[in-house]
């Protein structure tokens, strides 16, 4: 089943007042807390929370839990939780012939997904197909209020709404995406870089509270990062922060699409791993198998995208000192392989510290992420306006 545009059931997000999306926000990044604690982390008066609390309660977006003792002396706190199925959004990744689509409620858990072929890459098509694809929401929960889209190229604003650039897998360029599909299904849309998009739902999804500062690259048929700054998403003045695939590395692999055969992009990336192994595109899983038996061109081909790797690693750690780095993608396997030229360029160029300083995460990753980060996207703009 899904949602016709028209629908009467997708109303748009509540206009939330500042300190209603604070509180909201808060109760979703750090869960169940005291009326007293919010107060205290959010600097409100208890005149001010109590307003603030009673119209999410009467809106359906949190609830009052079961009271907590949370010391030996005086009466239990009242608890304020969040009601995550009271909301939900949707979110889209598209590939050059592929849509994801995915329906998450308000912790970012996927409630329903689906994989569908893009009729063409002609944008009237696939604005269509987004709108007709939208999942309803389970029996008895809350509507759907906004939904994000993740692609590959540079999102900037425009007088529009987020304009899509440079998107070379799809072959768009200065396309009004978020108008478009926001006209075709009567939701807020969200345009996002697809691995500003995993990074986004990292920070506030991934294991453990939100982290300050965190760097997260997506490697698989590219390579791209995102970079989280002081607690929220940076995402540049031209929506091109995480752009670190053209850096000159030394040695020879694939001529990428700049003509270099020496960057990032010329070890790192599916395509070139395939190239500089010798066989064709679509055998990165023959390249990897090779690879692990001892063979001999596979082998290299991997080490070197290794080597790659741990070189980026060192240079965001180097700009931005995060917490973490997160490695996601489907092209990862030089990690496992090939560990010692990805540590050794650690040695190599970190500024400071040794490799072992670098917490370095590998999270569960599959597709569909890219599009749950999507829905992440809508759910962070429309929590942050």
């Amino acid at each position: 089943m899904v949602v016709s545009a028209s629908s009467p059931v997708i109303p748009r997000w509540p206009g939330l007042p500042d300190t209603e999306r604070l509180v909201l926000r808060e109760l979703l990044l750090h869960g169940s807390q005291s009326r007293v604690r919010i107060a205290e982390k959010l600097g409100l008066s208890r005149t001010s929370l109590t307003r603030t609390t009673r119209n999410l309660i009467d809106a359906g977006l949190i609830v009052e839990g079961p009271a907590q003792a949370l010391g030996t002396r005086g009466r239990p706190a009242e608890m304020l939780e969040l009601r995550p199925e009271a909301v939900h959004f949707a979110g889209v990744k598209l590939t050059a012939d592929t849509m994801y689509m995915v329906l998450t409620d308000m912790r970012g858990r996927a409630v329903a997904e689906s994989v569908q072929t893009l009729p063409s890459r002609d944008v009237a098509d696939v604005v269509a197909l987004i709108a007709r694809s939208i999942p309803a929401p389970p029996r008895g929960a809350g509507p759907v209020a906004g939904l994000g889209i993740a692609v590959a190229g540079d999102v900037t604003e425009s007088p529009e709404g987020a304009v899509l650039r440079h998107s070379n897998f799809l072959g768009w360029d200065a396309v009004a995406l978020a108008r478009l599909v926001t006209e075709a299904t009567v939701l807020p849309a969200t345009v996002v870089n697809d691995v500003h998009a995993l990074t986004g739902a990292q920070h506030w999804f991934g294991s453990g509270p939100p982290r300050s500062s965190l760097v997260v690259f997506g490697i698989g048929a590219g390579i791209g990062s995102g970079v989280v700054i002081a607690g929220e998403l940076h995402q540049g003045a031209h929506g091109r922060a995480g752009r670190v695939g053209h850096s000159r590395i030394g040695g020879r692999g694939r001529r990428c699409e700049n003509g270099h055969t020496d960057c990032i992009h010329s070890f790192v990336t599916i395509p070139a791993i395939e190239h500089n192994a010798g066989v064709g595109p679509g055998e990165y899983d023959t390249v990897i198998d090779r690879a692990r038996a001892g063979e001999a061109r596979a082998a290299a081909a991997v080490r070197d995208a290794a080597r790659a790797v741990g070189t980026v690693i060192a240079e965001a750690v180097n700009a931005f000192d995060p917490d973490a780095v997160a490695l996601m993608g489907e092209g990862l396997d030089m990690v496992e392989l090939a560990p010692e030229p990805l540590r050794a360029s650690l040695v190599e160029f970190l500024e400071q510290g040794e490799p072992d300083d670098v917490s370095i995460l590998r999270p569960r990753f599959d597709f569909g992420l890219y599009a749950r980060g999507a829905a992440v996207a809508a759910m962070r703009e429309l929590l942050s306006a």
